[in-house]
């Protein structure tokens, strides 16, 4: 109960972390689903709270998704939470970019070049980067 009182988990963290403290793994398996068929721990509120504190840090999709995946979290699941193609992503990446770049559309290829790793790295998409950094359509 102390790991659910500081934050969401999802069911296969919440699991591993059990193990690692030395608990037998079909005692693991049954607290946890104990546990979500109470509505104690929950993939869906562990996911909405952790995008949501992504995209409060600037993360883009595709490195909010590999988390979830590592966390655990079902692929269908996060297809139905996450997705990509939402204005709302463009919205954000504008804003990223304007705070770590000034929200200056690059003259240069090396500056373009510079804020589009740098956007990849937090993981936007290409198409969304395209669109942020060449809304004109030219190259």
């Amino acid at each position: 109960m102390q790991y659910l009182a500081r934050r969401e988990h999802s069911c296969r963290e919440l699991q591993h972390k059990l193990l690692r403290k030395g608990c037998d793994e079909a005692l693991a398996a049954v607290v946890v689903s104990n546990l979500e068929s109470e509505h104690l721990v929950s993939d869906d509120r562990f996911m909405e709270s952790l995008i949501r504190a992504r995209r409060n840090r600037g993360y883009g999709p595709l490195r909010i998704q590999k988390e979830l995946q590592e966390k655990g979290v079902a692929p269908a699941a996060i297809e139905n939470w996450l997705v990509v193609t939402r204005q709302e992503w463009l919205e954000d990446i504008r804003r990223v970019q304007r705070k770590k770049f000034g929200g200056k559309i690059p003259k240069s290829y090396a500056e373009r070049a510079r804020q589009a790793r740098f956007l990849q790295y937090r993981g936007f998409t290409y198409d969304q980067i395209q669109q942020l950094l060449n809304p004109r359509g030219q190259d």
